[in-house]
């Protein structure tokens, strides 16, 4: 396991249980539209890849049959695990590994879905191939993350602040750069909706514990960047803002 795969498992296992309580992991839009796509194919077998505390298995777990939470982090799945119990949820079992190596057959499930995840995979175009390689013939592939955007100045700020937020952070990916990686690793897109994600300064960093170092960093970056830059994420006083967010179906 690379240095870098160590530091999110460690991270992530130390906030699991912010992350189960996050309002802005726990609900969505993108959450209804998972389910109501799985909803129409009740015998699905689903791959939650990089699940986190579990959200996107919650919502998928009353519609079909079968569910993998997959996560780099043990402590994380061992909440999905005690929270899928809470619910009732006996379709979903938990695996531990990484994005770049899946412990799967080929050709083991109809679904690979991922949500707020991808930005903190070392090996993005290997992992995507391996999603390929686990779906069934004509399997689907539901991608849900944050997204860059495509002017460079924009991009660079985005950047900067995620990585002094979260140090586990790799990057955020513009919807063009998502575009050529799922055609390049053998997937055609369907489908792709976006919206921004209003997210609030203190809960966003108390989440991940930022240090106050950082957080000084961060917020300073946000309120003294370019006019063209706070207008574009929508900066408020308290340094409080928005994301790009997007959501890619691919077959």
């Amino acid at each position: 396991m690379s240095h870098h795969a160590i530091k999110v498992e460690q991270q992530f296992g130390e906030v699991a249980s912010a992350y189960l309580s996050s309002s802005v992991h726990s609900q969505g839009a993108d959450l209804e539209a998972i389910a109501g796509r799985l909803r129409r194919t009740p015998d699905a077998s689903v791959l939650d890849l990089g699940c986190g505390a579990g959200h996107l298995s919650f919502a998928a777990a009353p519609h079909v049959t079968s569910i993998v939470a997959y996560d780099l982090s043990a402590d994380m799945l061992r909440t999905v695990a005690h929270e899928a119990q809470k619910r009732a949820h006996r379709n979903i079992l938990t695996r531990q590994g990484m994005a770049e190596a899946l412990p799967f057959q080929d050709a083991s499930f109809d679904f690979v879905c991922t949500r707020y995840s991808a930005h903190h995979w070392t090996g993005i175009r290997t992992a995507l191939i391996e999603a390929r390689r686990v779906l069934k013939p004509g399997g689907g592939l539901i991608m849900i993350d944050t997204c860059a955007p495509e002017n460079p100045l924009f991009d660079t700020h985005l950047q900067a602040i995620e990585l002094l937020r979260d140090e586990s952070h790799v990057r955020n990916y513009s919807p063009a750069e998502w575009n050529s990686m799922l055609t390049e690793a053998g997937f055609a897109v369907d489908a792709q909706s976006m919206w921004k994600l209003p997210l609030d300064f203190t809960a966003w960093v108390t989440r991940m514990r930022t240090p106050d170092l950082y957080v000084q960093a961060i917020r300073s970056l946000l309120l003294n960047a370019p006019r063209e830059v706070r207008e574009y994420f929508q900066v408020e006083p308290d340094g409080s803002f928005v994301l790009d967010t997007v959501m890619i179906e691919a077959r």
